[in-house]
């Protein structure tokens, strides 16, 4: 349940198995965890050529060519990331099922590139959780609801749930999210794994179904600190279709793993982030100190930080969302050319609203509320944009960090699983991703403890560009406190 991608390589160089037993295993995996047993729904679609591509890379060992850490270890993709291959990328919406790209994502071909097998697309929340009022994290129209590995009635959270619960069951090695904010954060909460989500602009979003290209970005997905920081450092190659990895002050590395280290941490400021839990009256309090005096035993001073987001910031970021899920939804499918399912926002609507399956739990009224605005010369979006980043940046994270000298600050990423209802909605609790999730900023969470049998996490984030600054903290937390265990599949 808990291989690594070093246990896999040290296997195979061993001649213990191949990357095409390798890759049937998962496959074989998805067939009895995910599509019966336990029926999690994590996986949407298996690539017809996954045996294929790790036939070809089992050859290249043969031949003495290894490509690297990331040779023949299988990987999920969130279904909103384009693969030039056989695989549609439906951002979970039933009149996307048979839409496919014509080349991959930068994502994805720097994943190819590097030698994984991708061994297919992951179930997410529709539309990356932006179309309704009221829904249930984990559920698209295509492929239904996503389950908790941990307990089977409970929510992965989203809009990455197939991502996060297919890590967790070991339905991969690897998978990768994507967040606007909370989408890798909250899944890997949920199901107690490793997320990074980075700075905006350190990962190409060309080819990803896009909600906003002010705070759009994927991030890797994992059982432990060691094996997220290794694929991030696979996918920072700029993008010249994407200005913002093109940005001045943009520090990419291509090699996070010199930065886990986890040894003292004498020294370091660190900011406790309080207002996440200022109304929760549940034991996650109770985690969160012994998180706290884990970081004052190590030698780190911990400063208690009441606020970091100016009121109005979360309205000022939906409005923000609405003008640029139109605008960027549009520019995606114009993309497509003729192979788009629909030629706008307007008539994914209209397709929408007339599919039952669709309308039987929810009402999509995101859509109809982006598809209301205007474009991005419109001074309420201008004036909202200017807004956030003046607030959750040199107001926001950087004030708070200047002004009590910290290297990073942390907060529960979340409340365990809550009981998934379609009909109800969901249920989220304490969460803490705005900050890193509005400024743009790196995040990560990592396994913090249990409450009930169900894991939660903590949330380590900071100023742009520290992902190294932020792996060498989680992964010294992660090595001291050994918080991640597997699930078991529970019913009840």
């Amino acid at each position: 349940m808990e291989v690594s991608i070093a246990d896999i390589h040290g296997d195979l160089k061993a001649g213990k198995y191949t990357i095409v037993e390798l890759t049937q295993f998962y496959l074989d995996r998805i067939d009895s965890l995910d599509k019966s047993g336990p029926a999690l729904n994590s996986v949407l679609t298996v690539n017809p050529d996954a045996l294929e591509i790790a036939k070809e890379l089992d050859g290249e060992m043969e031949n003495g060519k290894w490509r690297g850490p990331l040779h023949g270890i299988p990987v999920l993709l969130k279904d909103n990331i384009d693969t030039g291959d056989k695989m549609p990328t439906t951002a979970g919406a039933r009149l996307m099922a048979n839409s496919i790209a014509a080349e991959d994502s930068p994502l994805a071909a720097q994943l190819r590139e590097a030698g994984a097998v991708i061994l297919g697309k992951a179930n997410l929340s529709e539309w990356a959780n932006f179309h309704s009022s009221q829904s249930s994290s984990g559920w698209s129209g295509l492929g239904g609801q996503t389950k908790n590995p941990y307990l089977l009635t409970h929510n992965p959270c989203g809009s990455s749930a197939g991502s996060g619960a297919a890590v967790a069951a070991n339905l991969c090695v690897v998978a990768i999210g994507t967040e606007t904010n909370g989408s890798i954060i909250c899944p890997s909460n949920n199901n107690g794994i490793v997320g990074i989500k980075p700075t905006v602009g350190l990962i190409s979003r060309t080819g990803i179904v896009p909600i906003s290209a002010y705070q759009d970005t994927g991030g890797p997905m994992a059982r432990s600190v060691r094996d997220a920081a290794t694929v991030l450092g696979f996918l920072t190659a700029t993008d010249d279709r994407d200005p913002r990895t093109l940005e001045p002050g943009r520090q990419a590395f291509d090699d996070y793993t010199p930065y886990l280290k986890a040894g003292s941490l004498e020294g370091k400021r660190i900011g406790y982030y309080s207002k996440p839990l200022e109304e929760d009256s549940t034991a996650l309090g109770d985690v969160m100190d012994e998180a706290i005096q884990w970081f004052k035993n190590q030698g780190a001073e911990v400063v208690t930080i009441p606020e970091i987001l100016p009121e109005g910031t979360g309205d000022a970021s939906f409005m923000v969302l609405l003008y640029e899920f139109k605008d960027g939804l549009n520019r995606y499918l114009a993309g497509l050319g003729g192979q788009a399912p629909a030629k706008d926002l307007a008539e994914i609507i209209a397709l929408t609203l007339a599919d039952s399956v669709e309308m039987e739990y929810h009402d999509h009224a995101l859509l109809q509320m982006a598809q209301e605005k205007g474009g991005l010369d419109e001074p309420e979006y201008q004036d909202a944009l200017a807004q956030i980043m003046r607030a959750a940046r040199q107001d926001g994270i950087d004030r708070v960090m200047d002004e009590n000298t910290l290297d990073a600050i942390i907060a529960p990423s979340g409340s365990p699983a809550w009981v998934t209802s379609l009909e109800n909605g969901d249920t989220f609790g304490v969460f803490s991703s705005s900050p890193a999730a509005i400024a743009g900023y790196p995040s990560i969470t990592v396994p913090m403890g249990q409450l009930e049998g169900l894991p939660v996490g903590l949330s380590i984030f900071g100023r742009a560009w520290s992902e190294a600054v932020l792996i060498e903290l989680a992964y010294a937390f992660e090595q001291g406190t050994k918080h991640r265990f597997s699930p078991e599949f529970r019913a009840e």
